[in-house]
């Protein structure tokens, strides 16, 4: 039988995910599965956007925050929303 020893994860900052309680519940949330023995690691994915009215890049640190060149609240999310997992290392 397979025994999964790794799981890597990618979270953006604007995933509406919390990673202290995701830290939290884990041992609970996993008990009695196959990642229950896994090591767990986390990339934080920053949030980044491209204001719509100048073409501004900026780091974004809620999803609702304006271009810091131009004040625009149009824009496009270029990274931050991901919630994926990178890996699995499977033994």
């Amino acid at each position: 039988e397979n025994t999964i020893v790794k799981i890597e994860l990618e979270i953006g900052e604007l995933a509406g995910i919390e990673i202290d309680a995701l830290n939290f519940v884990w041992d609970s949330a996993v008990k009695d599965s196959v990642l229950e023995s896994a090591e767990k690691e986390i990339t934080i994915i920053k949030g980044i956007a491209i204001c719509a009215d100048c073409n501004t890049e900026f780091y974004l640190e809620n999803i609702y925050d304006s271009c810091p060149k131009c004040n625009s609240n149009f824009k496009g999310i270029i990274q931050g929303k991901e919630l994926r997992v990178k890996s699995l290392e499977v033994i």
